[in-house]
């Protein structure tokens, strides 16, 4: 059971503001009824840019509902310039926290806030084709810019999180491994931005370890995993790191193109550029043939 805190819940059984505004000058709707969450949101802003009322509409779960609420309170009286800071975050804040599977309900209030701006200044907004790039998970309608803008704005590192967070991979599954591609995808983008930043301030021993772990479990080890090989860091030499493949790359013909081509050109990416990559490999007992574990 999840525990909702009571400014969720008091949100939930006596939501504010809604309904609809006849004359809205900003309009947007975002989720859809068969998807099980569905929100339609109406501002009515001034000449002077400042958001005089809002109003929404919804249909969904009691944490749609009061992220719904909170939303419209916390845009009332705010300029377009300062609701656009607003993410979604701020609105699981002002509820004093959601649960990580209801955490999709503030996003969808943040949606829709971008959308109704984004008609208020004029620009089109159809659908998510139109607006947001290719939809990854049909089933829900979810786009992969969403998906990117959610990870980054959150800092989610598993699928689950960004289920929670979008609703992406909850039904039938078959965009988990797309979205498998995006978070290893921007984990490398986070990587390579860190790298650049210390790329001229020499690594300390500790630094150079903690990166090298780092891109071994966050970059190099998802890819490999994904053919069903893996890799076990044995030690740290200095710039000289020792490495066993693992799983599938055991056997494989190509392990050696495997370690310089991936493990050695990731780890120069990520962490230092004269960085030397040797593999350990498992002993092999005489009278089976076999490696040992």
């Amino acid at each position: 059971m999840w525990d909702y805190t009571d400014k969720v819940k008091e949100l939930y059984m006596n939501p504010k503001n809604v309904g609809k505004i006849d004359d809205a000058n900003a309009t947007a709707e975002v989720g859809s009824i068969v998807c099980g969450d569905a929100l339609k949101l109406y501002l009515k802003i001034d000449d002077k840019s400042i958001i005089r009322d809002a109003k929404f509409e919804t249909f969904g779960c009691g944490s749609a509902i009061a992220s719904s609420s909170a939303l419209t309170e916390m845009i009332i009286g705010k300029t377009v310039e300062e609701a656009e800071k607003i993410t979604n975050k701020d609105i699981a804040d002002y509820l004093g926290g959601l649960p990580e599977e209801k955490m999709h309900c503030s996003v969808m209030g943040n949606e829709a806030l971008e959308k109704a701006l984004a008609n208020w200044r004029g620009e089109k907004v159809t659908d998510h084709v139109d607006t947001e790039g290719e939809i990854i998970c049909h089933c829900f309608g979810v786009t992969e810019n969403l998906i990117r803008n959610v990870i980054r704005e959150n800092n989610l590192k598993t699928v689950e999180d960004v289920t929670n967070y979008t609703k992406a991979g909850g039904a039938c599954g078959s965009c988990i491994p797309k979205i498998e591609d995006i978070l290893i995808e921007m984990a490398g983008e986070v990587r390579k931005a860190e790298s650049k930043k210390m790329e001229k301030k020499p690594l300390t021993n500790i630094k150079r370890m903690q990166l090298v772990e780092e891109t071994i479990a966050n970059v190099i080890r998802p890819m490999l995993q994904k053919d069903g090989g893996d890799i076990e860091l044995i030690d740290i030499d200095g710039k000289n790191v020792h490495v066993g493949l693992r799983g599938h790359c055991v056997n494989c013909m190509v392990s050696d193109v495997t370690l310089k081509n991936l493990v050695e050109a990731k780890l120069k990416e990520f962490v230092e550029d004269d960085i030397v990559v040797h593999e350990v490999k498992q002993p092999i007992h005489a009278e089976s043939g076999k490696m040992s574990k």
